[in-house]
């Protein structure tokens, strides 16, 4: 079931995109 590795590693993903860019912005 490749496609629900899909559904959850995507919004993991952004989620940690996003926490990425807000820690390099309070750095």
């Amino acid at each position: 079931m490749w496609y629900f590795a899909w559904i959850l590693g995507l919004p993991l993903a952004a989620l940690i995109a996003v926490a990425n860019a807000m820690w390099l912005e309070m750095l």
